[in-house]
């Protein structure tokens, strides 16, 4: 039996992602009420890290704990991929010994290549590319919140970076209308909005972006790896502050959501997270729940066919 990867969010079929949405709910449920539930005693998780991370690394870690199992963290510094160990040569090694692989890092292609030599599943914790369990993670806050999110609209302030590629395929997923504003030269990649043809709308003005929407998200203007553009983002992007006065532009029930971590007082005020209609901090919550959804689905099955 071949393993089964979460890459992207076009790695399961709508239904799959919205039984994952409804099953971290779930297991959100027993972690409150205090019921031990340990699906993945005795399975191991390897954690591959060329980021920094905070989110990734407490959820999937306490994650794994959680439901019974451990998890083992990996540095470049580490291991031997920091001296040029090939990743097909490590995948294959490492998929011998552990019961998934998440891994995050800069190109996406380095997720893919493990991918193809790994005999376990391999998770994307976040590639330059895309993070397609923040999206899980933001999809499951909405749904406590405000119910299904098909047929809303969404809009997305900022940078066309990872997490804007993102929300492209889940507006084709989850079935929502979706509004990019952004400066010129810093759109979401041209493939992603090729696949999602008409769901998405690529705007300047913010305000064009916001009116109306039901969720209104942003990211910082310069990401891991950036941080040498980030004065020049800086000047180009302020404009694209969400704000207050910008969220009132939307629809009366809207939410807004942030992945962190934040730079209060430039993609958001300093004062936005803290207004009634953010829930960002709910939304940070919510990686740990529906990921252990996602790892219980991705492990229990290749464990049981062992």
């Amino acid at each position: 039996m071949s393993a089964r990867h979460f890459l992207s969010l076009l790695d399961g079929t709508p239904d799959e992602l919205k039984a994952l949405i409804r099953r971290g709910i779930e297991l959100k449920d027993l972690r409150k009420r205090g019921v031990l539930f340990e699906p993945l005693k005795n399975r191991v998780l390897g954690m591959i890290f060329e980021k920094a991370s905070t989110r990734t690394r407490l959820s999937f870690e306490a994650g794994m704990i959680q439901l019974g199992g451990q998890a083992i963290f990996l540095s470049p510094r580490d291991t031997q991929l920091g001296r040029g160990e090939p990743v097909a040569d490590s995948a294959i090694v490492m998929s011998s010994m552990l019961d998934a692989v998440m891994i995050r890092t800069f190109a996406h292609d380095t997720l893919v290549e493990f991918a193809r030599h790994s005999k376990v599943p391999v998770i994307n914790g976040l590639s330059d590319d895309l993070h397609p369990c923040q999206l899980l993670a933001d999809m499951q806050t909405f749904h406590e919140s405000r119910g299904d999110i098909a047929g809303k609209k969404v809009a997305w302030v900022g940078d066309g970076n990872n997490m804007c590629n993102t929300y492209i395929e889940a507006a084709m997923q989850f079935d929502f209308e979706l509004s990019i504003a952004c400066p010129e030269g810093y759109e979401p990649e041209a493939r992603f909005l090729a696949q999602a043809r008409d769901r998405v709308r690529l705007v300047r003005d913010p305000r064009e972006a916001v009116a109306g929407a039901h969720l209104v998200c942003t990211d910082v203007w310069a990401s891991m790896g950036q941080e040498g553009e980030a004065e020049a983002r800086l000047e180009r992007f302020r404009p694209y502050q969400v704000d207050c006065s910008l969220l009132d532009l939307a629809s009366p029930e809207v939410l807004f959501m942030h992945c962190l971590p934040a730079h209060r007082g430039e993609e958001v005020s300093c004062d936005l997270l803290d207004d009634p209609r953010s829930i960002a901090w709910e939304q940070a919550e919510n990686r740990l729940h529906v990921q252990k959804a996602l790892l219980e689905l991705l492990i229990e099955p290749a464990y049981h066919h062992a």
